[in-house]
């Protein structure tokens, strides 16, 4: 007979819950490295990666106003990417668009997956969250490339990037 003070046991759902992800999200900060253009200092690039999100929320803002940046996600090792969810709030009026590429083979080349513009407005939009799926095994690096002023002035920012695979 099995003695029921020796059962070792855990309930499923503890691990999803003491995490703070949803299943198959990917933990960017445990698996990659994040290479990028510029960051304000008080604006750094962990926010983006802080769990906060939606208007208000902390975000990773360029040092440079006026300038395309760049953020690029170099994986330990080769990752499946199924979706991809960001956020971008501002309160400038101006039009931003972010492109979103994937490498396979270490990042000596990149294939662009997304091209997506966005017009904000301080009496309309001031907040964006997208959310794209796809089917991108073996990505080695993601880049996004963020122009912030496409028509009008401004200063990149993403409130959150959530990857899962």
């Amino acid at each position: 007979m099995t003695d029921p003070s020796r059962l070792r046991k855990r309930p499923l759902e503890a691990e999803a819950a003491t995490s703070g992800r949803d299943a198959g999200e990917i933990d960017i900060a445990g698996h990659a490295t994040i290479a990028y253009s510029s960051e304000d200092p008080a604006h750094p690039v962990e926010h983006m990666l802080d769990g906060r999100s939606g208007p208000g929320a902390t975000r990773w803002m360029s040092a440079r106003p006026d300038t395309t940046e760049h953020i690029v996600i170099e994986f330990d090792r080769p990752r499946s990417i199924s979706r991809i969810l960001y956020e971008v709030e501002t309160m400038q009026q101006r039009t931003q668009e972010v492109r979103v590429e994937v490498s396979e083979d270490g990042g000596q080349s990149y294939r662009q997956i997304l091209v997506q513009e966005y017009n904000f407005s301080p009496r309309g939009a001031t907040y964006q969250r997208e959310e794209q799926r796809f089917n991108l095994p073996q990505v080695t690096h993601l880049r996004l490339t963020i122009v912030p002023n496409k028509s009008g002035s401004g200063t990149v920012t993403l409130t959150r990037l959530r990857l899962f695979a």
